[in-house]
């Protein structure tokens, strides 16, 4: 990510968003994000340019989309599943409710998100069929750095660049993947939040894209992640999936966005209502948990008032 961890991208702020004419804006963008899961759409775009009503947006010597994240095997990809899922399973308890939930095609995996390891728990939850990709991260050149190679490799993420000028392509890049019938794993809060039972206001992209691929948005909540001590119990509950109407056919309205999205926030606070904060697990786990957080406070913020659960309220976790 860029020195200033500025995000941004289609799971992004509600100001100036305007799906009618099918561009998604500068201003959708989120505030920051966990180093390795920053969700900015941008600059997805292919060597030969942007297609636009004036011609060709040229690339500007960026590389192509298939040359930053090449197409990986799905041997590779299943391989990768399964050895983040074992991780998790390893480290804590994992819970699954509502797996039965999940459609057999695409859709949008819309998930709380507490922590850098929350990716970890989904790939622990979901079947590796079908193919499950995540946003992120933001950067434009992901040949350079250790980290940037590892999930080059993996092939699981769709990463794009700074700059606002790619955001038609990664749309259509999306739009590509979902009609192949792949999953879209975002965390539709646009960035990382303190609190079992906090459920931040969520950006409008994930029911942006839902609604203009016409694919159902499952809203999954991952409570347990906000310190990640050894064995706790980590639980992935699954929503039903949320298939909205739309008021005409075309591109999403902002009325069918705003209406979708209010759906998903109910469902996702929902969800996450009955989990108990926990207290830091010691100060290895601590730093565990803290390591690749990026607060955009500078630190990790208190839990909003009557937001929390209470640490006594036991009733269906342990602490």
């Amino acid at each position: 990510m860029s020195g200033s961890g500025r995000v941004s991208g289609l799971c992004a702020s509600t100001h100036n968003f305007a799906p009618d004419d099918g561009q998604p804006t500068a201003s959708t963008l989120p505030d920051r994000h966990t180093r390795c899961m920053s969700i900015r759409l941008a600059d997805l775009v292919f060597r030969k340019g942007v297609h636009s009503g004036q011609g060709q947006v040229p690339a500007v010597g960026r590389p192509a989309i298939d040359e930053q994240v090449p197409a990986r095997s799905l041997r590779r990809y299943r391989c990768v599943h399964a050895f983040l899922g074992v991780v998790a399973r390893l480290y804590s308890t994992v819970r699954v409710e509502g797996a039965d939930r999940l459609p057999a095609g695409p859709y949008i995996l819309c998930f709380t998100h507490q922590s850098w390891a929350d990716p970890f728990y989904v790939f622990a939850a979901v079947p590796w069929q079908p193919r499950m990709y995540f946003f992120g991260p933001e950067q434009e050149e992901m040949r350079r750095g250790a980290r940037n190679r590892l999930m080059r490799w993996c092939g699981v993420v769709v990463p794009y660049g700074p700059g606002n000028r790619g955001l038609v392509a990664a749309t259509a890049r999306v739009q590509d993947l979902l009609s192949r019938g792949a999953v879209i794993a975002l965390a539709g809060e646009g960035r990382i939040h303190a609190g079992e039972g906090v459920v931040l206001p969520l950006r409008q992209g994930p029911a942006y894209l839902s609604l203009r691929a016409g694919v159902p948005l499952v809203p999954v909540a991952i409570n347990g992640t906000g310190w990640l001590g050894f064995r706790r119990v980590v639980r992935v509950r699954v929503g039903l999936p949320i298939i909205a109407g739309r008021d005409r056919a075309g591109r999403p309205t902002s009325a069918d966005v705003a209406t979708l999205t209010a759906h998903a926030q109910s469902a996702l606070e929902i969800l996450v209502a009955d989990f108990p904060d926990r207290p830091c697990p010691g100060r290895f786990q601590g730093r565990l948990t803290e390591f690749f957080n990026d607060w955009p406070e500078g630190a990790r913020p208190p839990i909003p008032a009557g937001k929390g659960t209470a640490l006594g309220n036991r009733s269906s976790v342990e602490r």
